[in-house]
């Protein structure tokens, strides 16, 4: 997906994209003391999380925090707010992107629970947190529902509308915790690991919904297939956080309208959404959702591995 990374973390655009080493306090909001580099969510994800290949200088979904740079004109990573309450717009300005979607529904729904969170002093970890518990708590409902739906107990739109609403608003925390710790300042290694743990628990769980779903509704589905789904959609974890530092890279830097309308397959925020959007209108079509992105995140995969060979050949 394409990154937030993120917006993934993302990208999986997740999940977060950001370094392990990435960092963040976890002390009051509005600390005027950041240590080096800067704080924050991300898929993949960044997302999860960080979801994705972002262009040079971009970052995960979610906006995981040190990697790549602010938006323009937002206050440099890791430095606190200069002066005043922060508004939402302060937030969104450092948001790390993922994608048409996510920059336009998702960092932007983060920077409004980024400034609540500021009002009530919470820290951007417990963020991370609410991302983890809404993301798992979601895709376990979406699991235990399979079978009933499958079989008609279950009013199945039910389930899709939870899922659809319960993995955005976990993607939103993930973004929000990225933008409080960037404008307030708060970081520290230990904010930043938690915040990549998180981004794969959440991912890892919404993967097992989604093949759980495709299994209850076509018993037929090869396991061979779900595993590729799995580990294909992992990448997106990886890919997210070594989009950092001297190693990140992107294979296709153009901007342009038409060019993030096809890296939507990227936005970790637009992948999420359509996964819940096929589990509230026709969740028959699960193992479609399952093929389809098996072979979206295989060939990116594949491509990543041919333009990094490529680059390391030609240094």
């Amino acid at each position: 997906m394409s990154s937030r990374p993120s917006d993934h973390g993302r990208g999986p655009g997740h999940p977060d994209g950001q370094p392990l080493t990435s960092t963040r306090i976890d002390g009051p909001p509005g600390s005027s003391s950041p240590a080096p580099g800067s704080g924050g969510s991300g898929s993949p994800g960044s997302g999860a999380p960080g979801f994705g290949s972002p262009a040079a200088g971009s970052a995960t979904p979610g906006g995981a925090a040190g990697s790549g740079s602010p938006a323009p004109g937002g206050p440099a990573s890791g430095r606190p707010h200069g002066g005043g309450t922060p508004t939402a717009a302060d937030y969104y300005a450092v948001n790390r992107g993922g994608g048409l979607f996510s920059e336009a529904i998702s960092q932007r729904l983060a920077s409004r629970i980024a400034v609540f969170a500021h009002k009530h002093r919470l820290t951007p970890t417990v963020l991370s947190v609410f991302n983890l518990g809404i993301g798992v708590l979601t895709s376990f409902i979406v699991i235990a529902a399979a079978g009933p739906v499958a079989e008609g107990w279950v009013w199945g739109p039910l389930i899709g509308l939870i899922a659809l609403v319960g993995w955005q608003a976990a993607y939103a925390f993930d973004c929000s915790d990225g933008q409080l710790a960037r404008v307030t300042g708060q970081s520290s290694p230990a904010g930043g690991r938690l915040d990549v743990l998180c981004d794969v628990a959440v991912q890892i769980s919404l993967v097992a919904a989604l093949a759980a779903t495709a299994a209850a509704q076509e018993p037929a589905t090869p396991a061979w297939l779900l595993a590729a789904f799995a580990a294909t959609w992992m990448v997106n974890l990886v890919t997210s956080v070594m989009q950092s530092g001297a190693q990140a890279s992107s294979m296709v830097t153009s901007t342009s309208l038409p060019v993030r309308v096809v890296k939507l397959v990227r936005d970790y925020g637009a992948v999420i959404a359509l996964a819940g959007v096929v589990l509230l209108v026709a969740p028959q079509l699960a193992v479609w959702f399952v093929g389809l992105f098996t072979l979206v995140n295989g060939g990116f995969l594949a491509a990543s591995i041919a333009f990094t060979g490529r680059a390391a050949l030609n240094p």
